[in-house]
């Protein structure tokens, strides 16, 4: 798809923005690029100030920034408030998003049991396997390899992509994605500790997923052992994610790849946890807080709080300890020469000591 950069103006309108275009509005752009690849026909955008350095170097032919943003002459640029959304509107528009392949329904490498019900439209590629009493949403896609297990409730226009497993009675809500390799509904750690061995309890719960979540992939999502592991709508997730059972995670979260929750954690709305943070079990992390990268929370952490550091503490604490930390090699230096002086002052004094006598 081409556009002018009036027909982009147009797309950010579409969402709500006002943009300023500074620049030629008939110039033809074809696709969206980073200010580094870009050539002539590609729009690209900047929003991280670190990147400016670029705008001097870019070959696009149309940039995306902020309203007081310098640029070199000779770009042609649309301005507004926020440019990630505008570019996020501009992808939406002039790219759209992925298109799937449909198959022909009943195809013979595909198990669908008698007793499962696959709705209106839905596409079931080769080599899906729908076990008992499922219920498929209506324009649901499932790629091949996947299995969905007995009881299962699967909502309208879910996106299952190859070799996903979803475990029994598991219920997913409406435009679902969960991406290759993802495995939800698993049991969970589960054992008693009875005469020096782990006795395997059975995880008799089930996993709940709302609306608009999206799954990458590789993740792991044990069921509940009793009850239910809940992924609230709206939230997201990278690439190996693990959830333990019990766990409740609430609307609109996100979660970058290798976070790792234990069992029975509870997550309120709107929460980040950045890469490879780790959180033990049976603590709640309140809404619209923030865990950083590769921090091991230990405690329940309040609304709104940032933590970082192993065990995870708050951030402002965090960077004093770093300060701190930064500054050993000369505090190292100084003790050595405060201890030098200190052996200095007694050979002096022991000296004159010894004259006395």
């Amino acid at each position: 798809m081409q556009a002018t950069l009036a027909d982009i103006c147009r797309m950010i309108e579409k969402h709500g923005m006002e943009p300023e275009l500074c620049g030629d509005a008939a110039c033809v752009v074809r696709k969206v690029n980073t200010l580094e690849d870009a050539g002539p026909g590609d729009v690209s955008f900047l929003s991280n100030p670190k990147y400016e350095r670029l705008l001097g170097e870019t070959r696009a032919s149309a940039v995306v920034l902020g309203r007081d943003v310098a640029a070199p002459d000779g770009l042609h640029l649309i301005r507004v408030a926020d440019p990630y959304a505008a570019i996020t509107a501009v992808i939406v528009e002039l790219h759209g998003y992925r298109r799937h392949r449909r198959v022909p329904a009943g195809h013979a490498c595909t198990h669908v049991a008698e007793s499962a019900r696959v709705g209106k439209n839905a596409t079931i590629h080769p080599g899906v396997t729908i076990d008992e009493d499922v219920v498929i949403g209506d324009d649901a896609i499932i790629y091949p390899g996947c299995y969905i297990g007995p009881r299962c409730r699967i909502g309208d226009n879910v996106l299952l992509f190859p070799n996903v497993v979803i475990y029994d009675d598991t219920i997913l809500g409406d435009r679902v994605t969960i991406h290759a390799g993802t495995v939800v509904g698993e049991d969970g750690l589960g054992y008693a500790p009875i005469g020096g061995k782990w006795v395997k309890i059975p995880q008799i719960g089930h996993v709940e997923i709302g609306n608009d979540v999206e799954i990458g992939a590789c993740c792991t999502i044990d069921r509940a052992t009793v009850g239910r592991t809940v992924i609230g709508s709206g939230t997201k997730f990278s690439n190996l994610i693990a959830i333990g059972h019990g766990s409740q995670i609430g609307e609109d979260c996100l979660f970058v790849a290798q976070v790792g929750l234990a069992g029975s954690v509870s997550v309120g709305r709107h929460v980040t946890m950045a890469g490879q943070a780790g959180v033990v079990g049976h603590i709640h992390i309140g809404d619209d807080a923030t865990v950083g990268a590769k921090a091991g929370v230990t405690n329940s952490i309040p609304a709104g709080d940032t933590v970082l550091g192993q065990p995870a503490i708050p951030i402002s604490d965090m960077k004093r300890r770093l300060a701190h930390v930064a500054k050993l090699p000369e505090l190292r230096q100084t003790v050595k020469a405060l201890e030098r002086r200190i052996a200095e002052l007694e050979r002096v004094a022991t000296g004159s000591a010894g004259g006395q006598g």
